[in-house]
């Protein structure tokens, strides 16, 4: 959330800024301005008042000691009106504070120096390609038809038990599942994250925290009863452990991974782009998440970086990383990269990772601050990555790795998997 000193101080720059991705912010600014000035004219107003009722009230004393009784009723009529007064302007503050935060809500984070304008993913900028050149089979297969015939993956079996969008992983397939996830996890706590297993559901509070509430509350799955919220991605929970947190600045950086299933309503999403593992309502994914010091973040998020990039290396897969231009970020990222498996099969990039740095913007939502050097409370930044999402993964990893003989498991994978091949 954009902090009311920024609007105020900077309120060309934020309009401007908003406009990189390609929102109009000036009438939501302009009605939190006119908001604040209500709230803050009520305030004034009230504290004058105020003053006046404890003059008035401390001569009715004096006055009734001198036995001016009409008078002394007349000073208490007025401390009672101006009383009336004072609790009718403090309703009226506190209900364009209301109305304030409800308007601040709805501005995205703003886009950092380094984002591009641009309309969607067509004006995404590619900073970097790696990996090996894909070279497939005569005959060659896209996932779904590999796992159909290799019995590994059952998207009709998932449909039966849920719905399109919950596939049954089945022997080596769910072998290769857990195999990707603990290779990930050991990846991420041999970098220093610490593990944590946090729960995958979570209220409107932590929704609200990390932004997905009210932006994304239509893509999320709600348990109506007891206003619970099943994750939509591991950055939920995990950045929400430091809600209403003040750290000691030695505490920073925090650096976590988590592992959890995650659930996305997906809603409009329709054609060969949600084929077999290409979108899913229920998925695999490892996250990393970092709290850190404003002036370490930039570098932090560069780390990140080279480290998921170093994990899809091990892999072996081709891949690009993009830096997304201001119409493709999310609401509430300042810059993101995304990184992308080339499928041959498919004829197309597949998104596996986005690394993003939120800035302030989670932190002020979440009250989670550090003591600077001053002991003073500062606003965190915060960043968090997918450290990697499966279903894609395992998607290319079946395709490029496919033979006459069988799939082919890269071998940093073999120590989890217990098998050389998928045959």
């Amino acid at each position: 959330m954009l902090t009311l000193k920024m609007l105020r101080e900077d309120t060309r720059k934020v309009i401007e800024k908003l406009q990189i991705k390609n929102f109009d912010a000036t009438p939501i600014v302009e009605k939190v301005l006119e908001l604040d000035a209500l709230r803050r004219s009520a305030q004034t107003e009230s504290d004058a008042l105020l003053s006046e009722q404890k003059q008035k009230a401390a001569a009715i004393g004096a006055l009734m000691k001198q036995g001016l009784k009409d008078e002394a009723e007349k000073a208490k009529a007025e401390v009672a009106a101006l009383k009336a007064r004072s609790a009718e302007l403090l309703a009226k503050g506190e209900a364009a504070a209301r109305e304030l935060e409800q308007q601040l809500v709805l501005l995205p984070n703003l886009p950092c120096d380094l984002v591009a304008p641009g309309k969607g993913a067509e004006d995404n900028q590619v900073v970097k390609m790696g990996g090996p050149e894909v070279q497939l089979p005569e005959g060659a297969l896209p996932h779904w038809e590999l796992a159909k015939k290799y019995g590994i993956i059952d998207f009709d079996l998932g449909v039966k038990v849920t719905g399109a969008g919950f596939p049954v992983y089945r022997d080596k397939g769910a072998k290769l599942q857990r195999a990707l996830i603990n290779f990930f996890l050991d990846c991420n706590t041999a970098a220093g994250y610490m593990e944590v297993e946090p729960p995958v559901m979570v209220n409107a509070a932590s929704g609200f925290g990390t932004g997905q509430l009210p932006d994304k509350e239509g893509q999320m799955y709600h348990a109506t009863v007891d206003d619970f919220y099943m994750v939509p991605t591991a950055e939920v929970p995990v950045t929400n452990l430091f809600r209403d947190e003040i750290l000691s600045g030695d505490a920073l950086p925090q650096k976590l991974t988590a592992y959890t299933p995650c659930f996305r309503r997906e809603a409009g999403s329709y054609g060969k782009d949600v084929r077999g593992l290409n979108r899913l309502h229920q998925f695999d994914k490892v996250e990393i998440v970092r709290v850190e010091k404003p002036e370490n973040s930039y570098a932090a998020l560069d780390e990140m970086v080279a480290h998921v990039e170093g994990i899809v290396n091990k892999l072996g897969l081709r891949y690009r990383i993009l830096r997304l231009c201001g119409g493709d970020m999310s609401f509430t990222s300042a810059i993101t990269y995304d990184f992308e498996l080339w499928s041959a099969a498919q004829g197309r990039w597949l998104e596996i990772s986005s690394v993003s740095n939120f800035e302030t913007y989670q932190a002020n939502r979440l009250h989670l601050r550090y003591r600077d050097a001053d002991g003073k409370p500062q606003l965190c930044h915060t960043l968090n990555g997918s450290s990697l999402a499966l279903p894609r993964v395992v998607a290319a990893l079946l395709e490029d790795n496919q033979t006459p003989d069988g799939i082919v498991i890269p071998e940093v994978l073999r120590p989890y998997t217990g098998f050389d091949i998928i045959d």
